[in-house]
């Protein structure tokens, strides 16, 4: 039986090429313009679960705990994602909390709640619910999560404050930076995959 090749298309210059294996630490990159295709899988998909779980708990810490400390002459402040969200909204700029609002708390938690979702039936062998839609929301959420934006905002103001107050990371701050780093491994091109590894069971 003849087995039909499957094809990458370039997302920057829509060029088609034909899939060919990966060793470790090997990628594939469009002869027209040098992006990157696709990368070999560093991970399993029970690796990726993993992971997934680690992140939504993460999200939890990150939004539960403070992410900067501000105290000045015996008196203590603490900051946290949604008093920022918050704080945002008692103003002029109210538009700008819903921004806020959308890309640091919401997008990242669906985000990491589709790929729970889409992982946990793929470490068993089986296609999630809803694969499709779950996994074209995934690529429509991606630009909108912007948790590493909101860190690097966060360690600027850090270090802004720490000539006038005394400044000191909090938990939350760890969790964030230790999601971001996460949601890069698992949301990338690799959760791609599972279009391949679960094709005989996508409807």
């Amino acid at each position: 039986m003849n087995v039909s090749p499957r094809w990458i298309i370039c997302e920057h210059c829509d060029s088609l090429f034909e899939s060919v294996p990966l060793a470790k630490r090997q990628k594939a990159e469009c002869s027209r313009c040098g992006a990157v295709l696709e990368r070999s899988r560093r991970l399993s998909v029970q690796a990726l679960f993993a992971l997934a779980i680690t992140a939504a708990l993460l999200f939890v810490f990150a939004n539960a705990f403070p992410v900067v400390i501000i105290s000045m002459e015996g008196l203590s402040n603490e900051a946290t994602l949604w008093k920022s969200v918050e704080a945002l909204a008692q103003g002029r700029i109210t538009p700008m909390a819903a921004v806020t609002g959308l890309t640091i708390i919401l997008a990242p938690m669906l985000q990491i709640a589709l790929l729970c979702w889409l992982l946990g039936f793929a470490n068993v062998g089986r296609a999630a619910p809803g694969f499709k839609a779950c996994m074209r929301a995934l690529e429509h959420l991606r630009p909108w999560s912007m948790l590493e934006v909101c860190l690097l905002g966060i360690l600027v103001a850090i270090v802004k404050l720490a000539g006038m107050l005394n400044v000191s990371p909090g938990m939350g701050l760890w969790a964030l930076g230790m999601l971001c780093v996460l949601l890069i491994l698992i949301s990338g091109k690799g959760i791609r995959r599972l279009w391949d590894d679960l094709e005989g069971q996508i409807r």
